[in-house]
């Protein structure tokens, strides 16, 4: 079967490739899959797609009139994609089921690790060379209250760290 695989950055070109090697065709795109876009699909059974496609009605008429069978989005989120649309004009479509939680709550760490510590501001003066500290001071995270909106998997994953931190946690 050959796919289409639209907005694929860079960095994900490689990990699709080898996904696919040896089973499938694949053509990448880095344009995002949209009403003008789509017709770029004719002949594809199957298109996949990024967060950042505009898969509304329009769009899957496009591809449903030039022989797309299947959606296989690369994300979790699904809210681009018109489903009644879809399942009106017999598209299949598909999504990733979930994420490390690890990885999401680590890296939500380190977003706020970031901003508490200023690393942002701090890189740009060492650029520049300029190496004076006001300005940059953050604050322990340990003893810190840390609310926590949101209790799954990711929200488990994010309170495990946090405690790992010494913090007071509220979810």
């Amino acid at each position: 079967m050959e796919i289409l695989a639209y907005g694929v950055q860079a960095d994900e070109r490689p990990l699709l490739e080898r996904a696919f090697a040896g089973r499938h065709g694949l053509r990448c795109l880095d344009v995002f899959l949209d009403r003008d876009t789509a017709p770029l699909a004719a002949g594809h059974p199957a298109v996949s797609s990024s967060v950042n496609a505009v898969l509304d009605a329009d769009t899957l008429a496009v591809l449903a009139a030039s022989g797309t069978e299947l959606i296989a989005q690369r994300s979790t989120g699904f809210n681009n994609i018109d489903l009644d649309a879809a399942a009106d004009l017999g598209l299949t479509v598909a999504r990733v089921s979930h994420y490390s939680p690890y990885a999401v709550a680590e890296h939500a760490w380190a977003l706020a690790l970031a901003v508490n510590r200023r690393l942002t501001r701090a890189a740009t003066r060492t650029r520049e060379f300029d190496f004076r500290l006001d300005g940059l001071l953050g604050r322990d995270v340990h003893g810190m209250t840390v609310g926590v909106i949101g209790t799954g998997k990711i929200g488990e994953c994010f309170t495990r760290i946090a405690a790992g931190f010494g913090t007071e946690l509220l979810g």
